[in-house]
Order: structure tokens, then C-alpha cells, then sequence
């Protein structure tokens, strides 16, 4: 049993962007490009997928990535890694969505450090720069307490900027640290098991976010700051904007 495992939960349905998991880019699908990035940047750690059906372990399989099929009734990536992770045995698991194709080495490094540093669970996030993403409800922001653990995360622009009616620029953003919540995660194994036997809680069901999950029942969630760019794709237009970066 691995001691460390990256597992990518990945689900056909996605209510922005229909089957976006095999929306083709430059003519290979968008699962791809993750599974091969994560293999270049992470050789030395085993790689799983998590899918929710065979049409993604098919095409994972034949391009000789490990998938193992989860139930369709998860109500998020975490429980469906929770799940995998039973076969598994890994004693901490990296949780790499399967719509982030820019994830970098140093930010599954970063993460594994955190979670072997003792946390619940861990997570990244690297600051806003321009208005628009801070206003952007795909764009999850995070705050956080003195010692850099979470204390929430909203689609809503957080801190919210009462003097200036909610107005930030670059200024603004320099002296006010802001942080974009990246959909990058660590988890104890114990984590993992606790987390599943809870009911999503209400602010989680309210923002659609898995990770207040955690927060509403005490846990406390480690974050590094990160200023390796990402691109998660959430709409057709990230999928333009990864495109535009390939070149």
C-alpha cells in the first residue's frame, strides 16, 4: 500500500459545462491532458482515477492510466476519493481535480508536505490579481486566520471591500491580500473516512462547496500559497483560454 497517492476523482455530468471531461482540445479530450500532465510532473507518485463511469475508465485505460469505477451518488470529489481510496490503502492522498491540465509539481509537493505535516486536510490558493477574477462566482475565494488555516470559502468575493463599496484594483490587491481557492487538496487517510460518514452541511449545499463540509464539523484545513498559475476549466471559455496557452 503507497504511503502517498495522487487520486483524480472525475464525473461524466457537469451541470456548466456537459461531459467537459471529454471536451476535446487541440483533439485529445480534456481528461487527458490532465492524466498526462499529472504523470510528467508527479513520475514518482502512483496516479488512480476515480470515475463514475466506464466511458472515462475506457479511456484511461487505453492510455495506460488506472481507473477505479465509484458510485454515481457521491455528492463530491472528496467522497468519491474516500471511496477509491478503500481500495487503495494509501495513508495520504493528493487530490488533483480533473480539470486543472496546468497542475505543477511544486504544487503537489507543497501539498504533500502539508499533509504530512499533521493537518486534517490541506489545500492550495495564490492571490488575486484582476478584479474580474475576484468578482468571478467559478473562482472560489478563501480567507484566512493568522497561522494560514482556513476559516472560509465562498463563490462570493471575500474580503469584501466595505469603504470601497466592493471596489479592489491592483492597488488594492497588493495591500489587501486576497486568495483564489485552487481545486488542489491533501487528506489523511483517517480524514477520508470521517469525512464520507458526515452529512454535507448547509453552507457546502448553499455554495456547492465540498470543502465547508469540513470547516462545519471542526476540522481544520491547512493552505499554502502558491504562484504557480493555473487554469481550471470550468466553461467553455477556460477551455478557449487553456487552448490560447498551448499555443
Amino acid at each position: 500500500m503507497p504511503e502517498i497517492a495522487i487520486v483524480v476523482p472525475a464525473r461524466l455530468a457537469s451541470t456548466r459545462f456537459p461531459r467537459k471531461l471529454l471536451y476535446e482540445i487541440k483533439g485529445k479530450p480534456l481528461l487527458l491532458w490532465t492524466a498526462q500532465r499529472i504523470a510528467a510532473e508527479a513520475p514518482d507518485l502512483p496516479l488512480y482515477f476515480a470515475v463514475d463511469e466506464l466511458t472515462l475508465g475506457n479511456l484511461l485505460s487505453a492510455h495506460g492510466y488506472e481507473s477505479i469505477i465509484t458510485s454515481k451518488s457521491h455528492p463530491s470529489g472528496t467522497d468519491r476519493i474516500a471511496e477509491a481510496n478503500e481500495k487503495i490503502g494509501a495513508d495520504f492522498v493528493i487530490n488533483v481535480q480533473a480539470d486543472e491540465p496546468m497542475v505543477t509539481g511544486r504544487q503537489i509537493r507543497a501539498l504533500a508536505d502539508l499533509i504530512r505535516s499533521g493537518a486534517d486536510m490541506a489545500t492550495l490558493a495564490t492571490p488575486f490579481r484582476r478584479e474580474e477574477d475576484f468578482h468571478d462566482s467559478n473562482k472560489v475565494k478563501v480567507v484566512l486566520d493568522e497561522k494560514g488555516r482556513a476559516l472560509y470559502f465562498s463563490r462570493s468575493p471575500i474580503p469584501f471591500a466595505r469603504d470601497r463599496k466592493g471596489f479592489v484594483d491592483a492597488a488594492w490587491f497588493e495591500e489587501n491580500p486576497a486568495f483564489w481557492h485552487l481545486g488542489l487538496y491533501a487528506y489523511s487517510a483517517d480524514f477520508l473516512e470521517n469525512f464520507r460518514n458526515l452529512t454535507p452541511g448547509r453552507l457546502e449545499k448553499i455554495e456547492k462547496l465540498e470543502q465547508l463540509r469540513a470547516l462545519e464539523n471542526g476540522f481544520t484545513i491547512a493552505v499554502g500559497i502558491t504562484q504557480d498559475k493555473s487554469v481550471g476549466v470550468d466553461t467553455p471559455e477556460d477551455a478557449a483560454a487553456f487552448e490560447s496557452l498551448l499555443g
